[in-house]
């Protein structure tokens, strides 16, 4: 395909793993239209078991677990394309402009519009270059300066995960994603108090609005909220996850990293 397109959103997030989707849901619940854009897979897929994540106290299969990430993301309203964000332009008072490359012959090279961007990807921001965003290059990797709430030196564009230097660790890559989020939403002047889903009544019957990125729910939408979430975790546990386990590319005899641990799906 030959033909360009132009795409707008409010918030562009580069990068579709744990802290780029955990984002992507607080953005989006928040009324934020926003669209991640991922090349290839978030190294959390190489773990064989992901055992410290809170809530999992007996561990989960951590591609189950990314997939559950990227159904939470969209189911909440983000939009999500594979690609390569191989350069960013622009600014907040012009709007970003970002070139996402070709990944394959039946897609195009196009480019992203976005009123602010933030940042999710792996340790290199060569993509960056131009911006003159603060960055610590340790050679192999580039890390990304920002204030600790994900703001960088160039006024609408955040950084969260490992591209903003934090620590390895799943749960801290989904809480400072949440984190960069809120202060996005924020410094967008977008109304937000907390995403937080209370008991009818919990301000109303005291006299007070509900305030923004809250909700009441009575009863029986508590119930059936409460049906649907079994159902769903019941359902995303029934079957081992049928994707078989990655490791580094370097140690295996297959472009996508994949051993063979005797799972019966050849992606």
């Amino acid at each position: 395909m030959n033909d360009s397109t132009t795409e707008s959103y409010e918030l562009l997030i580069v990068g579709g793993g744990v802290a780029g989707l955990t984002a992507a849901t607080f953005t989006a619940r928040a009324g934020l239209s926003t669209l991640v854009v991922d090349h290839g897979e978030s190294i959390l897929r190489r773990n064989a078991h992901l055992e410290n994540f809170p809530g999992f106290p007996a561990g989960v299969n951590p591609r189950l677990f990314a997939d559950m990430l990227h159904a939470q993301a969209t189911q909440n309203g983000a939009d999500y394309q594979q690609g390569l964000v191989d350069g960013l332009s622009g600014s907040l008072e012009d709007g970003f402009v970002a070139t996402v490359g070709a990944v394959s012959d039946e897609t195009a090279s196009h480019e992203i519009h976005a009123d602010r961007v933030l940042v999710a990807s792996w340790a290199d921001a060569s993509y960056l270059d131009g911006l003159g965003v603060e960055i610590r290059d340790t050679g192999s990797k580039q890390y990304v300066d920002d204030d600790g709430l994900g703001r960088t030196n160039v006024e609408g564009l955040y950084a969260a995960g490992r591209i903003a230097e934090r620590y390895h660790q799943a749960v801290i890559a989904a809480g400072d994603g949440a984190e960069t989020a809120i202060t996005l939403i924020h410094d967008s002047e977008t109304p937000f108090y907390n995403d937080w889903v209370v008991p009818e009544g919990y301000f109303t019957d005291r006299g007070r609005e509900v305030p923004p990125g809250c909700e009441e729910i009575d009863a029986t939408d508590q119930q059936a909220r409460q049906a649907a979430s079994r159902a769903a975790m019941q359902e995303y546990f029934a079957e081992p996850h049928d994707q078989r386990q990655r490791t580094h590319p370097s140690l295996v005899d297959d472009a996508k990293g994949r051993v063979d641990w005797g799972s019966s799906d050849s992606q």
